[in-house]
């Protein structure tokens, strides 16, 4: 994706580097690959999820260290992508003929705290509602392509991040709020239903996203974001996890789903297309 010498955002706070930040979630082992299967890409609100991973904790310790030239460079990459999905989401709310509030980003290393509790790497990206702000470990990345098979990418990175900013319109638009309430008094099942309309929203925002900015585009960019939406997928997710695939327990989408919404998105650039509530 072209983003060298473009605007970057002043929304951004990079933490990588700091020994400050308290406790942060101790989420390593079973327990990190458990939460990273149902967490990955999560939205609404995830303060529940978060404090049960904070049974145990850590103080942070040691010294500041500098940031390497590469950890630079990707700060700026994200400033850059974080002001495009700025520069999209005001010019449509306008369109509609409404404000829009923008998000914070937050780039860690290791663990974090937030609004919705402390989190650790294993929580893969994620967006806090109660501060309106998207928090990222970049290593999450790495994990994406060695153990989800994606192919990687600098439009990987801006898909997941468009995907979280997602989250934020939906949260500024009502949406969330919504689909909180509809799940009081519902079964597991149906109350993932919902979950999953939600996350394919989202993918669809980003799929929008990525129409409003076609001018940076670069050959092979929507083949990365299909790749890293067809690693995330709830089937291939359980698949690699527990070795089945459990329908019922879909929080996010499967694969074909998730791509098909991002593409959706990304084809009509029309929010007014998004509803994946009426879908069947």
């Amino acid at each position: 994706m072209k983003w060298k010498g473009n605007r970057q955002s002043t929304n951004v706070e990079d933490r990588r580097g700091s020994s400050t930040g308290g406790k942060v979630a101790v989420g390593g082992g079973i327990i990190g690959l458990i939460f990273l299967a149902i967490q990955l890409f999560s939205g609404g609100d995830v303060s529940d999820t978060l404090r049960q991973l904070e049974t145990q904790t850590q103080t942070s310790s040691g010294e500041d260290r500098e940031l390497t030239a590469e950890e630079l460079e990707m700060g700026e990459f994200m400033n850059t992508i974080f002001a495009y999905t700025e520069d999209t989401w005001n010019e449509i709310f306008s369109e509609n003929n409404m404000n829009y509030q923008e998000p914070g980003l937050v780039l860690f290393t290791d663990g974090v705290q937030t609004a919705c509790g402390g989190a650790s790497s294993a929580s893969g990206p994620f967006y806090c509602p109660s501060d309106q702000k998207v928090y990222m470990d970049l290593g999450f990345f790495n994990e994406l392509r060695s153990r989800f098979g994606a192919k990687g990418g600098d439009f990987a990175i801006a898909y997941v991040t468009a995907h979280e900013v997602g989250h934020h319109v939906q949260t500024l638009l009502g949406t969330s709020a919504k689909v909180r309430q509809m799940q009081q008094g519902k079964s597991q099942t149906e109350a993932n239903e919902l979950s999953v309309a939600l996350e394919l929203q989202a993918d669809f925002y980003a799929g929008v996203w990525a129409y409003y900015n076609k001018q940076y585009l670069e050959e092979g960019d929507i083949e990365e974001a299909l790749s890293a939406a067809n690693a995330v997928g709830d089937d291939a997710i359980q698949k690699r996890t527990q070795g089945r695939v459990v329908p019922d327990a879909f929080t996010h989408g499967t694969s074909q789903q998730r791509k098909e919404w991002f593409m959706k998105g990304y084809k009509t650039g029309n929010i007014n297309q998004g509803d994946t509530f009426n879908i069947r």
